[in-house]
């Protein structure tokens, strides 16, 4: 019989022997043969406390250095609206600092890939020079799921071709009331276009093979993991004020507010961003029954769900005047991911005390981060964590730009064409004597792009960002004999003296995001009343409006021959021409409500009450004037 010394020595001999055999061979979470799930429990595994909680925080890229990446094991890197390395930073800028933040991530002892997220709303937004595409207000009027899936496609793409990751769209918002300043980030009133136009989420992800029931699923390195938002309601709230209280019964929050995020979660949405506001007196960053028993229990949802900037710090009244109990009730709520763009040292040493003293458990934390690494598996980040530079050229290509010119063309609206016994202006012709383009917007691509665009509010001017402004479209369209005259608010008598053969007038709204464009009079801010009367007095006059939503137009219907509603059309304003003289015909039909005073509102199609100014779905048609096709050959 062996000793038991002897028997020991055999064993130490027979472990140092595995050991020498093993050491260097690749962990199971490293290898991209292994299923997803195995190789996440086997890196949770290996993982410490702080690591966990690291990988719950996602900073502004601002406090994001090279020695916060590494030692607080950052999970996740922003930009804020209008965040970017530089003023006018070019792709390949922005991919070497998104490169060199993930080396510093991978640098840490289990080398776990950031995921950096962006603001990405309509095209690659916060990039000088890339495609800017229509925002929602618009492309619910084209009810075109396919073209919405290709402009997701295209913007999936180009945020790759800056290193970029993850993108915060779509906006499933159903807005029941344009006094709120977000309205232009919601397709529609009515909930069925805003599901049929979730197939942005198959552009900017690819399409699943098969059910996946809830598991996140982006496909490729030309893809980018997307985020629905905002869970859930956000587009209710009273009066349309921003972060305010929904107040609902079941019916419409379950019936209007939640059906698009059904389908999304079939599209295997990677993840899911918290409301601001409230449902029905419950802040949705810290609403457990809509975010875990509803959102990841009945719907499913494998994915993680992230919180808006500084979300949790609004849970309480004053913000961040409770801090711990934020963290407390929003990770036992269900946020996985916390946005915590500044005070996120304070986030991960309260997160952690927490977790110690047995406040919050551990399998809250472990189910968070399994979340979270199974977003970051499904991207392909393990096996390939750095942006690819041959990929730079493609933001902003010419192929992406006829895109988005093809959705301003189908996003167009015809409200009005002619007076009572008198012709039709639309379309307009090409050939004639003199032609005035006039008003705020007619040369303002800022303007023509609202807000989300270069910084968090928008621009005003030409210089931030590449397109195509309306009159530039004229002045490009028409023929060369014709005159286009501009004159961005002419005086009062300039028609009388002016040979004219009819007038462009483009005005609207500035450009504004969330809070700062709720509005209680939803006016067209002056001089555009003015430049309107002014100018559709005195000639044929075409009134082109530039706003994320219906404003108030009904004083002015009668002086105007026609009325287009051009919502927010991006960076291509040659759309706009395209169909204004007929090369392409109006085929837009609202998908909002079009009131006739704000007294009125909220005022929804199918509610009793219905006196609008132009119904939902309402829009006038007219024919090309030439042969040509509405087609752009993508291959995505």
């Amino acid at each position: 019989m062996m000793s038991r010394k002897y028997v020991s020595l055999v064993v130490l001999m027979f472990l140092c022997f595995h050991a020498s055999i093993t050491e260097g061979q690749q962990a199971i979470y490293e290898d991209p043969n292994q299923p997803i799930e195995r190789r996440i429990k086997d890196l949770l595994g290996k993982m410490n406390l702080e690591e966990k909680v690291g990988q719950m925080t996602q900073i502004e890229r601002t406090n994001a250095t090279a020695d916060a990446m590494k030692s607080y094991f950052i999970g996740s890197v922003l930009s804020g609206g209008g965040s970017a390395p530089k003023v006018n930073a070019t792709p390949k800028e922005w991919m070497d600092m998104v490169n060199g933040l993930q080396q510093a991530a991978l640098s840490t002892r289990l080398g776990i890939p950031m995921i950096y997220g962006i603001d990405a709303v309509h095209g690659h937004n916060n990039v000088a020079n890339a495609t800017i595409f229509p925002h929602n207000v618009g492309l619910g009027v084209t009810r075109d799921p396919q073209l919405v899936m290709q402009i997701g496609g295209v913007t999936a793409l180009e945020v790759r071709a800056t290193g970029i990751h993850y993108a915060f769209a779509p906006c499933l918002a159903v807005c029941r009331d344009p006094r709120w300043g977000r309205c232009y980030e919601s397709y529609s009133e009515d909930h069925t276009i805003v599901q049929q136009l979730t197939t942005l989420i198959d552009g900017l992800q690819g399409i699943p093979p098969g059910d996946m029931k809830g598991m996140p699923y982006v496909h490729g390195k030309t893809k980018v993991a997307g985020c629905s938002k905002h869970y859930v309601g956000d587009g209710g709230t009273v009066n349309g004020i921003n972060e305010n209280n929904t107040i609902v019964d079941d019916s419409t929050l379950y019936g209007i507010h939640m059906p698009a995020y059904v389908n999304s979660i079939a599209k295997s949405i990677a993840t899911v961003m918290a409301s601001y506001s409230s449902v029905n007196g419950v802040k949705m960053h810290a609403n457990k029954q809509l975010l875990t028993d509803h959102l990841k229990g009945k719907l499913g949802f494998q994915g993680f769900v992230i919180s808006d900037w500084q979300g949790i710090d609004r849970i309480t009244s004053p913000p961040h005047s409770n801090y711990t109990y934020s963290i407390q009730a929003s990770v036992t709520a269900g946020v996985d991911m916390i946005m915590v763009p500044y005070e996120y040292k304070e986030f991960i040493n309260g997160l952690i005390d927490l977790v110690k003293k047995n406040v919050i458990p551990m399998s809250r934390i472990d189910d968070a981060v399994t979340r979270i690494l199974r977003v970051k598996f499904a991207t392909g980040l393990f096996e390939y964590p750095l942006g690819d530079y041959s990929l730079v050229n493609e933001v902003g290509s010419q192929t992406h730009r006829e895109l988005a010119r093809r959705a301003v063309r189908k996003s167009l609206v015809l409200l009005k064409n002619g007076k009572p016994g008198n012709p039709t202006l639309l379309p307009l012709p090409k050939i004639t004597g003199k032609i005035l383009v006039t008003g705020t917007h007619a040369n303002n691509l800022g303007y023509q792009c609202g807000g989300w665009t270069i910084e968090w509010q928008g621009v005003s001017g030409n210089n931030w960002t590449a397109g195509t402004t309306i009159l530039e479209a004229v002045k490009k369209t028409v023929d060369k004999k014709t005159k286009v005259v501009y004159k961005m608010n002419p005086s009062k008598d300039y028609p009388e003296k002016t040979n004219l053969d009819f007038a462009i007038v483009v005005v609207g709204e500035v450009p504004y995001a969330e809070t700062r464009g709720d509005s209680t009079n939803l006016t067209i801010p002056d001089p555009g009343p003015h430049i309107i009367e002014n100018i559709c007095k005195n000639t044929k006059c075409v009134v082109v409006l530039i706003s994320g939503r219906p404003v108030v137009i009904e004083p002015y219907l009668d002086k105007i021959d026609a009325l287009v509603a051009a919502w927010l059309p991006g960076s291509e304003g040659q759309g706009v021409a395209d169909v204004l003289f007929g090369d392409f015909g109006f085929t837009g039909k609202l998908a909002r409500t079009w009131f006739k005073r704000v007294d009125q509102l909220p005022m929804n199609v199918g509610d009793p009450s219905y006196d609008p100014l132009f119904p939902f779905g309402f829009g006038l048609e007219t024919q090309p004037t030439s042969q040509t096709t509405d087609t752009v050959k993508l291959e995505l």
